[in-house]
């Protein structure tokens, strides 16, 4: 039995140690802050950036965006604490929409969620069911799609809800779909590029990351927006050169075609 006992207890260990370089080799890819250009129908309207460092035995997520177009101006700057799984413990956000301020405080307690939102002087708490792989997730938050794409990556891209910081907060259940794998260039360097589509109530988000799973760029088709990390291009899909020619006029029934005259030697 002590035998058993031992053999048990260096096998758990081994898998702890195991998992703990499998994260830190992931955040080894990720200390260096990552830049993002944000866009409308191909024109930059701004700016987002993500770090994702060791904090203790877990993850700080950090990030930031900036958007200044007519009718919307939009920034925010937040950070996620998150377990070596990158579950959510807390998350802290200051933000903006068109000059009103709002800050927004989420942590899990107990079997729950508390969300705290301060916006128009006004302070909500609200309640909100605890799910294990829930992602806080603002709008064009690099950070919280990293988030997403890790925890979607250890559990098969099942059973994913995200945390809404908008206007009383809210809980919604994400679909992941797994699409064929693209091509593009990082730095000048060729990578594979995976995609996945996710879908939030009748949100869509298209999702390209790359071979260790870093956020490369993310598309929101219904509004024309798009996040692209600087350096990456996704290669476009090929096109004909031209129009395919036109199919040769059918034949009566019974009849041949016209043979070609024969040229006089």
């Amino acid at each position: 039995m002590c035998v058993h006992k031992k053999r048990d207890k260096i096998g758990r260990t081994m898998l702890m140690v195991t998992a703990g370089i499998m994260i830190a080799g992931f955040l080894v890819a990720q200390l260096n802050a990552q830049s993002f250009i944000i866009s409308q129908n191909g024109k930059s309207v701004g700016n987002a950036s993500l770090s994702i460092k060791q904090a203790g035995s877990g993850v700080d997520a950090s990030s930031g965006a900036k958007i200044d177009m007519p009718g919307l101006k939009y920034s925010f700057n937040q950070t996620q604490m998150l377990d070596p799984g990158y579950h959510l413990t807390s998350a802290e956000l200051k933000g903006e929409v068109n000059g009103t301020k709002a800050t927004v405080n989420a942590s899990a307690q107990a079997q729950q969620f508390l969300m705290k939102i301060n916006a128009n002087g006004q302070v909500t708490n609200t309640p909100l069911a605890f799910h294990r792989s829930a992602v806080f997730l603002p709008d064009f938050d690099p950070a919280a799609l990293q988030v997403l794409l890790n925890l979607g990556a250890a559990n098969n891209n099942r059973d994913l809800w995200a945390l809404v910081p908008k206007q009383t907060g809210s809980v919604a259940a994400l679909r992941v779909v797994t699409k064929a794998d693209e091509q593009g260039t990082l730095d000048g360097r060729a990578v594979t590029v995976h995609h996945v589509t996710v879908t939030q109530d009748t949100s869509t988000t298209e999702i390209f990351s790359g071979p260790s799973n870093e956020l490369l760029q993310a598309e929101w088709s219904d509004e024309g927006f798009a996040m692209v990390r600087q350096g990456f291009k996704l290669t476009p899909p090929k096109r004909p050169s031209g129009a395919p020619p036109a199919a040769p006029p059918q034949q009566p029934a019974g009849q041949q075609p016209p043979q070609p005259q024969q040229q006089p030697q």
